[in-house]
């Protein structure tokens, strides 16, 4: 069976981008079938396990080349989340940044906002309007009218949507479909659950829930292993392209202020 979620490089913004973006590729899902019927996932639910505030920060590496990059999960006062990420190197850098609120089990994505900075000075957004059947996208200084379904999420916000499913049910062995607003284009992406792994960290050994993305390239491979015992959150990704790995791991991280 398949699980229907949403979506979720070598140059220098490869190795500020890839590794987390493609790693949320499988901690991403985005889709109102995820976990079970619509009506189950967005009717009010006590029991439901919510997201939990966290800070986190990762080295990536790759061509003798680190720079670390570093993420923030808020709940704001009206009860919605802002994510935001950053990250620079020499001349480059970027910030980016997802408001999404929560119903249940089910992420549902307001705005994403992508900047460059430096040699990568260029600008994304993606705006979702409630009940409209299509989402505005900016793309090379360009807005685009893109199709928009309720399983559809940003480039942030598909990253959040895997780790509240999975602090729900806690039992991966469905490959996952994610589905995300990117660019000009809706893109679906298929993640495969290989089994389970110890990892040796930074942060000490945990056991964590390693996952592969499925390319139509073979010589690609993207694999990202996310902590059970730490809220599922990402803790290692390996993105190899043109024989070069670019490998990203988690190096320090706090959840609801307690550091791990």
């Amino acid at each position: 069976m398949v699980k229907q979620f949403p979506k979720t490089g070598f140059s220098i913004r490869k190795l500020l981008l890839g590794p987390l973006w493609f790693a949320f590729v499988l901690a991403g899902s985005a889709s109102a079938s995820a976990g079970g019927p619509a009506e189950d996932i967005d009717s009010p639910n006590p029991d439901v396990v919510l997201l939990k505030p966290y800070t986190a920060e990762y080295k990536t590496k790759a061509r003798g080349l680190s720079i670390t990059l570093k993420r923030e999960l808020k709940l704001d006062k009206n009860g919605s989340y802002t994510l935001t990420n950053s990250g620079s190197l020499l001349v480059a850098g970027f910030s980016e940044e997802s408001h999404f609120r929560v119903e249940g089990t089910r992420v549902i994505p307001d705005t994403y906002v992508y900047q460059g900075k430096g040699l990568m000075n260029r600008r994304r957004e993606v705006r979702f309007t409630p009940g409209a059947d299509t989402l505005r996208s900016l793309y090379k200084e360009k807005w685009y009218d893109l199709p928009y379904t309720d399983n559809t999420l940003d480039r942030m916000s598909q990253q959040e949507q895997l780790r509240l499913l999975l602090l729900n049910d806690p039992t991966p062995g469905e490959d996952v479909v994610i589905t995300v607003a990117d660019g000009k284009r809706i893109k679906d992406y298929t993640l495969v659950y290989v089994g389970e792994e110890t990892l040796q960290t930074p942060l000490g050994e945990v056991d964590t829930l390693h996952f592969k993305r499925i390319h139509d390239d073979p010589d690609r491979k993207s694999d990202t292993w996310i902590a059970p015992a730490w809220e599922f959150l990402m803790v290692k990704t390996v993105h190899i392209e043109d024989d070069k790995p670019v490998v990203g791991m988690i190096t320090k991280a706090s959840i609801e202020g307690k550091a791990l």
